[in-house]
C-alpha cells in the first residue's frame, strides 16, 4: 500500500522539507485588514511581520473542507491508495474539523485525519514521522500510529513579547491568568492536552531564553531528539537559543531554525521564540 501523507500550514516545516518528503500542505487563510492570502503561499513571515508592526489587523481562518478535499483527490489520483491527514489541534483551529469533512465527502475509508494536539514542529515532526513510515511501505494504520505517536512524544515551550496577540485570536486558553501581569513579566508557555497553557514567569526575555534552554534539556533527558527552534521576526535571538540547546543537549540529532508564518505568528506576535523537542528518534 502507498500512502501519501498532507498537513496543514501551521506545521511550519523548514523550507524544501515538505518537497523531500513529499508531504501535501494545505494553507490556512490570511486576513489583513480583510484581505485574504494564503499563509506561506502568498503571505509568508516577512509580509506578517511588516504587517503586525503597521498595527494592522491580521487574522486567521481554517482552509475549506473543498481545498481538503482537494488535495486528498490529488494523492490518491497521483497513485497513493490512502492518505494520512495530521493537522493542528482541534482546540485551536476548525482545520481538523475541515479536514474531517472533506475525509467523510472523499471516502472516510481512504483518508484519516489525526487531531495531533499540537502546532509548529510538534505538528511537523509528526507529519514527517508519517511521511517517513509511509516510504518504508507501511500500511495506512501505522503511518496513523507514526503519526500520533510522534505528536505525543513531542513538547512545545515558547515565550512571547506580549499576550495581546493570543488573547486578540481567542488562543490564549488558560494564560488568560497571566493577563493582569503581562507588562511586568515574559510568560513561558506551553502546549498541554491541546491547549496553550502558562508555564511560568520571568522577569526578562533573558531569563526567559535561558529557562527554554532548561526546560529542552529537562524534556530531552538522555534520549535521542530532534529539535526546532521557531521565531518570528527574531532571527539572531533564534540562532542564539539554537546554538545554546546544540552545545546542552548531547542527544540531539540536529536543531532546525524555522519561522513562523501567519498561522501561529498572527497569534503571537514579533519577537516569539519557541522550541520543540521529539524524544524517541531513531538514530541511523
Amino acid at each position: 500500500m502507498t500512502v501519501a501523507v498532507v498537513t496543514d500550514s501551521t506545521a511550519h516545516l523548514p523550507e524544501g522539507f515538505a518537497e523531500r518528503y513529499g508531504i501535501g500542505v494545505v494553507p490556512l487563510h490570511v486576513l489583513v485588514d480583510g484581505v485574504s492570502s494564503l499563509d506561506g503561499v502568498e503571505f509568508g513571515p516577512a509580509a506578517l511581520a511588516g504587517a503586525l508592526e503597521q498595527r494592522k489587523i491580521v487574522t486567521t481562518s481554517r482552509p475549506t473542507p473543498a481545498a481538503f478535499a482537494a488535495a486528498f483527490r490529488e494523492a490518491l489520483d497521483g497513485g497513493a491508495d490512502a492518505v494520512v491527514s495530521v493537522h493542528l489541534s482541534k482546540k485551536l483551529s476548525g482545520t481538523w474539523e475541515a479536514a474531517v469533512l472533506a475525509a467523510q465527502e472523499v471516502g472516510p475509508d481512504r483518508v484519516r485525519v489525526v487531531d495531533s494536539r499540537t502546532v509548529a514542529m510538534g505538528l511537523g515532526f509528526a507529519a514527517l514521522e508519517a511521511a517517513e513510515t509511509a516510504r518504508r511501505g507501511a500500511g495506512v494504520e501505522e503511518v496513523e500510529a507514526a503519526a500520533v505517536a510522534a505528536a505525543e512524544a513531542s513538547e512545545t515551550f515558547f515565550v512571547v513579547e506580549t499576550l495581546e496577540y493570543l488573547r486578540r485570536g481567542g488562543r490564549i486558553g488558560h494564560a488568560a491568568a497571566l493577563l493582569g501581569t503581562a507588562l511586568a513579566v515574559k510568560p513561558v508557555l506551553h502546549m498541554a492536552e491541546g491547549e496553550i497553557r502558562p508555564l511560568e514567569k520571568v522577569r526578562t526575555m533573558q531569563r526567559a531564553l535561558n529557562r527554554l534552554v532548561d526546560l529542552v534539556a529537562e524534556a530531552a533527558g538522555d534520549d535521542a531528539v530532534s529539535i526546532a527552534v521557531h521565531h518570528l521576526a527574531s532571527p539572531d535571538r533564534a540562532a542564539q537559543l539554537a546554538t545554546r540547546i546544540d552545545e546542552r543537549v548531547p542527544g540531539s540529532t540536529g536543531c532546525v531554525v524555522s519561522e513562523l508564518g501567519a498561522g501561529v505568528g498572527a497569534h503571537t506576535g514579533p519577537g516569539v521564540v519557541g522550541v520543540v523537542v521529539r524524544r524517541g528518534v531513531r538514530t541511523r
